[in-house]
């Protein structure tokens, strides 16, 4: 038997699309497999705590707590943005008081701990060591016991997607580690992957986790649970998940077609620089699936997970659609800028697509490797906005080949084109450690810790992220054109529930 657990904390929005692959893959193969989303279980648990001393603005979030939990759990609570805002700060609030280490912070997205760091293995060691020092302690002491007795599970896989999650991850394993010697420890998950990718890496937690697995768990699980053969296909699984617990207005369905970027060029992608090869699913099959996915769990939305949709994908979509509102994130390319394809998306039931445009000026997209042309993509925007699809669309400043200049050209873009675009992520580069780039320019730590998945970097044009940081808060930010497309985006949950609110 094995169990696998989704530790705390991240977005409690929909279920661990991982998981989700390994659950229907494993028992697809004739694996016993069970799960725990703890992370869902552990946030839900706090919130039925009553906060100490509550002040003022923390006794109306506890009154208004059962309201708002059925406004965010209703297609009505997106109706309103500010109605909605409001309910989310206040259940942010709740969350946040029922910490008792008052050294924690725990927001609706967010775990930090100011003593412990995620990117130091020994800090991670100390969690587990400690592990009824961490706020989800109480929860996790009952809950995995029951399951413990209930499973009898040989084998449980912890994954671990999100520096967030890992302090708590690292004392869930203590916890199982100190009374329940016989069974054996897996840690898994793109964080994972992320660690092991490193030329550097040595494996720190050895005597305290049995098996690390970097890449897909699917084989490895089988391996060690003495199934032989090999896996014949991955398959998604939603029957473990509690689907009508997320904080949305119905099941979210998170699914991947495809492990990688079809691209796979971008100078600063994390993915180029660890290596990922593009396994991607065939379109036909891939629709299939979503579709029978749906028709298993009538899901409110799905989410494409993908590193980024295919152009084939968005093709057999736009024929073949999964019979709900569906987003993801895409590539900007010269179909997009297709009033008649954007329409065809858009009766598929395509509501947003995350655009990666990253920068406004031609020559930074061109020395980063985009292979985009501003043109298409300032099209493609418009023919979205015609077609009534939403764009989320992401920015990244601080790049090698950008100075002030470049970003300027790219706020000069975003204006231009700020009618079509209804949602912003703006980013500051971060230089991940084992890219090529990182030997090219002098580097210094950026997060310390032996685990830090980026490293500092000399600038070449003098452009740092202190300079990038206050360019953006004292310009790009207060641009009112950009001021405006910035209010429209969902506190926490960000492009989770941003979907949620276009053409509203």
């Amino acid at each position: 038997m094995i169990l696998l657990i989704n530790p705390p904390l991240v977005k409690p929005s929909e279920p661990p699309p991982g998981i989700a692959r390994l659950y229907g893959t494993l028992r697809a193969e004739g694996a016993a497999c069970a799960v725990i989303d703890a992370n869902l279980e552990g946030i839900l648990h706090l919130f039925g705590k009553n906060p100490p001393d509550p002040d003022r603005w923390t006794r109306r979030a506890v009154r208004n707590k059962s309201r708002n939990f059925d406004l965010i759990r209703s297609p009505q609570g997106y109706l309103d943005l500010q109605h909605y805002k409001r309910a989310v700060s206040d259940l942010n609030r709740l969350i946040g008081k029922a910490v008792e280490i008052s050294r924690v912070r725990i927001t609706l997205s967010d775990y930090q701990d100011p003593d412990l760091s995620p990117v130091r293995s020994a800090d991670l060691l100390m969690a587990a060591q400690r592990y009824e020092n961490n706020p989800f302690h109480e929860y996790f002491s009952k809950r995995i016991p029951r399951a413990m007795e209930l499973h009898l599970p040989d084998i449980v896989g912890i994954s671990l997607s999100f520096l967030s999650q890992a302090l708590t991850a690292f004392s869930i394993i203590g916890f199982i580690k100190a009374r329940y010697e016989r069974v054996r420890i897996v840690l898994g998950g793109s964080l994972v992957t992320s660690w092991s990718s490193n030329p550097h890496w040595k494996n720190p937690f050895q005597g305290l986790i049995d098996h690390v697995v970097s890449g897909p768990g699917e084989q490895p699980l089988l391996d060690l649970a003495g199934l032989g053969g090999r896996v014949a296909r991955k398959r998604f699984s939603y029957e473990p998940f509690a689907l009508r617990d997320y904080l949305a207005p119905g099941p979210i369905l998170p699914y991947s077609a495809s492990l990688g970027c079809y691209w796979n060029r971008c100078a600063f992608c994390p993915e180029k620089a660890e290596r990922v090869c593009y396994e991607p699913l065939p379109p036909k099959s891939a629709a299939l699936e979503a579709r029978r996915l749906c028709s298993q769990s009538r899901p409110s939305l799905v989410h494409f997970v993908d590193s980024a949709i295919s152009p084939a994908l968005l093709s057999e979509l736009s024929k073949n659609p999964p019979c709900a509102p569906w987003y993801g994130f895409v590539r900007v390319t010269k179909r997009l800028a297709d009033e008649e394809f954007c329409r065809a998306l858009k009766l598929s039931g395509c509501i947003m697509l995350k655009l990666g445009l990253e920068s406004g000026d031609q020559g930074v997209v061109d020395s980063e490797g985009k292979g985009m042309d501003l043109s298409v993509a300032a099209r493609a925007l418009a023919s979205l906005k015609k077609a009534g699809i939403g764009t989320y669309v992401y920015l990244l400043f601080g790049t090698p080949s950008e100075s002030e200049n470049e970003a300027r050209n790219t706020l000069d873009f975003t204006v231009r084109h700020a009618p079509f675009i209804d949602f912003l992520n703006l980013a500051i580069f971060n230089m991940p450690v084992n890219s090529p780039d990182a030997e090219r320019f002098a580097t210094a730590l950026h997060y310390e810790g032996d685990l830090s998945l980026y490293t500092g970097f000399s600038h070449p044009k003098g452009w740092g992220r202190l300079k990038v940081r206050r360019f953006l808060d004292a310009e790009f930010k207060k641009h009112p054109a950009i001021a405006r497309i910035l209010l429209n985006e969902p506190p926490f949950f960000t492009s989770n529930h941003a979907p949620l609110f276009v053409g509203n």
